[in-house]
């Protein structure tokens, strides 16, 4: 922290806020509204992932969101079917980590052929780390309000630093799905995956891919590099599983603090933080709470 940027006291923000949540909420809101998913890529490949993009085919980047929409919709099934409070309770992020470093060295080995191939993988084993971690903050996964919540991380982290507007904050894109995921969740609590209820799932999935695609075309790029092969895919899906287990600790932290304090209380104290915390930036591994690290 530098002394010249005016840092507002815990009670200002929060009344009866306990000095460590309010460590938590200054670091969620850095991780939600500073991304660095780019950075982190470009410090793997030592190369800058602009110049992958020039590197990408134009055709490539329809198949791409093509497997975007097969990576969501197979984490949807996933997410809705298969995450159980029991069967997940041994569920640990480092576990998960090893996977997607397994996946991403076929990815990386194969090139583009190999991303599409993986990335349907990759998701639902990205979805299985977001669960975890939401469990640590003590969401229930039983509740398919928290299971659509886990899905909803694949937009929240695939924010950009372009991304300065506030639909395009972190609870502007809550907003934004608001709507389709309230729709989703009233019409699968009742019918659960029935075919009939395709158009509001895909509208859910449509808004979620629009932004997850971004994320993925900064992956795509990265593992175009020629010098890549398998160990750079490798440690560009760790990277990439890391950057998102790390925003589904910042929303699922901020949904605990909700819980705790009230949703408008916490949301008054973020939208605080986007005016007199520009310059913010505390060390990544601080802030969260003891038992949130993978």
């Amino acid at each position: 922290m530098t002394e010249s940027v005016h840092i507002p006291a815990p009670r200002q923000l929060v009344p009866g806020i306990s000095e460590k949540d309010y460590l938590a909420l200054l670091w969620a809101h850095q991780e939600l509204e500073h991304p660095s998913l780019a950075a982190r890529l470009t410090s793997v490949i030592g190369t800058p992932v602009e110049v992958g993009f020039k590197l990408l085919p134009v055709s490539w980047y329809h198949q791409v969101q093509r497997g975007v929409d097969r990576g969501l919709r197979r984490a949807l099934n996933a997410a809705i079917t298969t995450l159980h409070p029991e069967r997940d309770r041994h569920g640990h992020v480092t576990r998960h980590r090893m996977l997607a470093a397994t996946t991403g060295a076929a990815g990386g080995f194969f090139g583009l052929p190999g991303l599409l191939l993986e990335l349907p993988v990759t998701t639902t084993v990205m979805l299985r780390a977001i669960a975890s971690v939401a469990r640590s903050e003590g969401e229930d996964l039983s509740s398919m309000e928290t299971r659509l919540a886990c899905i909803q991380v694949f937009a929240l982290g695939a924010r950009t630093e372009d991304d300065d507007a506030a639909d395009t904050g972190y609870y502007g894109i809550r907003l934004a799905l608001s709507l389709s995921v309230s729709s989703a969740l009233h019409h699968v609590t009742a019918h659960g995956l029935r075919a009939e209820g395709a158009p509001v799932l895909a509208r859910l999935l449509g808004l979620i891919a629009s932004r997850f695609g971004i994320a993925v075309s900064n992956k795509a790029a990265a593992q175009v590099i020629p010098v890549i092969g398998a160990a750079g895919g490798a440690a560009i899906n760790l990277v990439f599983m890391q950057h998102f287990t790390d925003a589904a600790r910042a929303h699922f932290l901020i949904r605990r603090l909700e819980r705790h304090y009230g949703e408008a209380a916490i949301e008054a104290a973020y939208q605080r933080l986007d005016q007199d915390r520009p310059g913010f930036a505390p060390d990544a591994n601080r802030g969260t709470s003891g038992n949130t690290r993978g």
